[in-house]
């Protein structure tokens, strides 16, 4: 897959599934975990989360 094709697939899991989203950016690290955390206290502040931490290159 080129590129282009993988990041709007992490865009899509950032919107369905943002902890699955960040993981395939970044691993098990500081930004997964506090993903977690802001998708279990509510959807909205995970998927912006999720959108920043996968559009920030």
């Amino acid at each position: 897959m080129d590129d282009k094709t993988t990041k709007i697939i992490q865009i899509l899991l950032a919107i369905f599934l943002p902890p699955v989203g960040v993981f395939f950016k970044v691993g098990l690290g500081f930004h997964f975990w506090i993903n977690i955390l802001l998708t279990i206290l509510g959807g909205l502040p995970g998927i912006i989360h999720a959108l920043w931490v996968i559009l920030s290159d």
